[in-house]
């Protein structure tokens, strides 16, 4: 409806051009021939139209001009209109700049998902596949040859085909001369071959100018049109080769990193094989906490009442164990977040300045901090599904049933006390669990792009700064108040080892009392100053100038 309303408010020569567009469409591609008809043709008024409009003279010549413009514009029209309604030729003054025709060879996925993505920037695309008539459905307007027909209508070609069918390729070499070839392939694994699949396509077409790129994009990628921003490499020998390439992708809307010659291109190929690379480190501080808690409780809980007490209560493990490891294990990786920025301030108080590079540990550890606080969250929301499920269980309600049982046998009845210490605990325990919690997911929510980028630099730093550690002190008051007064009983230590509330809390307690020493006045002014560029001993290089330029 508001296109009708933009169309309406047009003066009647451009609103009879738009509409006679409208009410004929071409009979194929007709949303890339819209497009382009749309784009490239001039359908407002003329110069001397608009003169006539302003100057509002009704008999001057310019009038006399207008009315021979318009039935020039509509014989133009009906001479240009086949019968099914198919337009030729375009209603305006000018023809524009035939879009560039882009070659694909590969009808698969990636082919198909490619094309589709060019059609939508504006290009004009051909496929090359071996069977043309029997290749399978394709974007709308779009078209399809044989490898050798549609190599010579285009300069740039896409070759989307695995490295075991290279071998047409050699054949074509004639009719690849000059071409740009752009190699998207990828391999199963890592060093499956000798060379890289870039350098063997370079030598099977050596007066060709090979391309190395765009291989980490994939079809569902190109499909959904999730580009924007996306990061691809090239590399190439051919320098006009990788401009083109790289124009092309910045259509595209993805932003281009070359990374040399061709002998990168192997570099280039093992990038999509990766696993994980940015939470392999998070992973591993992950498993290997879940690991030594598990067995450090499977010791004190499982082991320790079969040795002392001759009882078994290995069926704990899957739940009541798991319900301890899970918070134990978040409440750390939780701190682990904001640890490293701590002692990034306290590195920067003892250096003096902003401007020597951290630590590579130091570095590492900071930029996996996301993974972390993503990680701790998932294991949080298991501590809360392992702590709603265990009244359910069966050996909770068995523990209730034989519980009334031998007071129904007994005669007797459990004197009702309440105590209003534990009251108060309980309820606290809750609730601070509650709002750490909460406040934990607005956490990993803002981490998401497509919040996080609707934010300012200032909202985002008081989410993940601010409401970070009151989400860490809320947490640890939770464990706190869990541990209680169990640190004095002698009954906590099991051969002699602390539970593990108590080990648990070192972590984040360090990290707290970090963050309260950065906080105060006389060491958070001199920290904010050198974080806004001023140094305490400036390098010697720059003393010498100065006095130089004193004396």
């Amino acid at each position: 409806m508001k296109y009708q309303h933009v169309v309406a408010l047009l003066d009647p020569l451009s609103n009879h051009r738009v509409i006679t567009l409208l009410q004929y469409p071409p009979t194929q591609g007709k949303y890339i021939a819209h497009k382009v008809l749309l784009l490239l043709r001039h359908y407002s008024l003329s110069d001397a139209e608009r003169a006539e409009e302003l100057a509002g003279l009704a008999n001057s010549p310019l009038l006399d001009y207008r009315s021979r413009a318009e039935e020039h514009v509509e014989k133009e029209i009906s001479e240009n209109m086949k019968a099914e309604g198919v337009m030729l030729h375009p209603l305006a003054l000018g023809d524009g700049p035939e879009p560039e025709l882009m070659c694909i060879f590969g009808t698969g996925d990636l082919g198909r998902s490619l094309g589709l993505r060019l059609l939508q920037s504006g290009y004009r695309v051909v496929y090359g596949s071996r069977r043309p008539h029997s290749c399978g459905p394709l974007p709308e307007g779009a078209q399809v040859m044989t490898h050798e027909e549609s190599a010579r209508s285009a300069k740039m070609i896409f070759v989307c085909v695995h490295r075991e069918h290279y071998e047409f390729l050699e054949k074509m070499a004639p009719q690849l001369e000059r071409k740009v070839l752009v190699d998207l392939s990828n391999n199963l694994k890592k060093d499956m071959y000798m060379e890289a699949n870039a350098v063997y396509l370079q030598r099977l077409v050596p007066k060709a100018a090979v391309v190395k790129g765009l291989n980490t994009l994939s079809a569902w990628a190109l499909q959904n049109g999730l580009l924007a921003g996306r990061q691809v490499y090239l590399c190439g020998n051919n320098g006009e080769a990788k401009r083109d390439v790289a124009e092309m992708a910045t259509k595209l809307g993805l932003t281009v990193v070359d990374k040399g010659s061709l002998s990168a291109a192997k570099e280039v190929e093992d990038f999509p094989l990766q696993l994980f690379p940015e939470w392999r480190m998070p992973l591993y501080v992950a498993f290997g906490l879940s690991a030594f808690f598990f067995l450090y409780l499977v010791i004190r809980d499982i082991i320790y009442a079969y040795v002392e007490n001759d009882e078994d209560i290995s069926y704990r493990i899957m739940i009541s164990l798991a319900n301890k490891i899970t918070p134990v294990v978040s409440l750390i990786m939780l701190s682990l977040c904001y640890l490293p920025g701590a002692i990034a301030g306290f590195l920067q108080l003892y250096r003096g300045t902003k401007y020597r590079r951290f630590p590579n540990w130091l570095d590492r550890w900071m930029l996996c901090r996301k993974q972390l606080g993503l990680l701790a969250l998932g294991f949080a929301l298991l501590h809360a599904i392992y702590t709603l499920i265990i009244p359910a269980r069966y050996s909770d309600r068995q523990r209730v049933i034989s519980s009334v049982l031998n007071e129904v046998k007994k005669n007797t009845t459990t004197p009702l006390y309440f105590d209003n210490t534990s009251a108060w605990r309980t309820d606290s325990l809750y609730a601070l669990g509650i709002l750490g919690f909460f406040l934990f997911v607005l956490l990993g929510l803002t981490s998401l792009p497509s919040v996080g980028g609707t934010l300012s630099w200032r909202e985002f730093s008081f989410v993940q700064s601010t409401l970070g550690y009151l989400t860490l002190f809320l947490s640890t008051a939770h464990c706190y108040i869990y541990a209680w007064d169990r640190f004095l009983r002698k009954s906590t230590y099991k051969w002699y080892t602390p539970p593990d509330s108590m080990l648990c809390l070192i972590v984040p307690s360090v990290t707290l009392v970090l963050k309260l020493i950065l906080v105060l006045p006389c060491v958070n002014r001199p920290l904010m100053r050198i974080r806004q560029g001023w140094e305490r001993n400036r390098p010697k290089d720059e003393m010498g100038e100065l006095k130089a330029t004193n004396m």
